[in-house]
């Protein structure tokens, strides 16, 4: 695999509402974990569709990366111009301070959103220009529309052409939480409940 997309959910959909939360540092211990598999493995390109939530997370956690593999590069290639324009001023401060550290952005469509035709072109884009997808998903934690669409879309290209699966299930990231946070007491653990978030 030289190129692989990761993406997962989005912050509203696992309730997670501000970059202080602390679900989403074992996100991307997850995430810098199975990364470095792949960094190892050969992979050249982390590709993202850049939404807020597993999306950048994974972006900040390739970027660190890049200190020891410094072959890795990273993309974020948007649906269409713009996505962060109404998001909150703490969220546009986030998605322009991971932009400084990719090697490559772009968008499907030059002009602000009009239409899902945007995110399908996207996603058409994304799955020509990758050989395998790592997905922060769990069926167990909600539907996630997204997420969900990724999981079946690659899964069906895992069947017809080899697309590689890897997948990180909320499961996988509580066990990090748990034990990172063995030997804590009740008061000084952090509130991790409800699968992480």
């Amino acid at each position: 695999m030289k190129n692989v997309l990761v993406t997962g959910y989005r912050a509203h959909e696992l309730n997670i509402f501000g970059q202080k939360h602390p679900g989403i540092a074992y996100i991307q211990k997850a995430v810098t974990a199975k990364l470095v598999q792949l960094a190892e493995e050969g992979v050249e390109w982390v590709i993202s569709p850049g939404q807020y939530g597993v999306d950048l997370w994974a972006c900040e956690a390739a970027i660190g990366l890049k200190r020891d593999y410094p072959d890795l590069k990273v993309a974020i290639i948007t649906a269409f111009e713009h996505p962060e324009e109404n998001w909150k001023e703490d969220k546009k401060e986030y998605y322009n301070r991971i932009l400084q550290g990719i090697d490559y952005y772009g968008a499907v469509s030059r002009q602000p959103y009009s239409g899902p035709w945007q995110f399908r072109a996207r996603d058409d884009l994304l799955f020509r220009k990758t050989d395998g997808i790592l997905l922060v998903y769990d069926e167990e934690t909600g539907e996630g529309s997204s997420a969900r669409f990724y999981k079946e879309r690659a899964l069906k290209l895992q069947q017809e052409e080899g697309y590689g699966f890897l997948s990180i299930s909320t499961e996988d990231i509580q066990s990090l939480a748990d034990e990172e946070t063995s030997g804590w007491d009740d008061a000084g653990g952090p509130e991790i409940g409800g699968g992480f978030t």
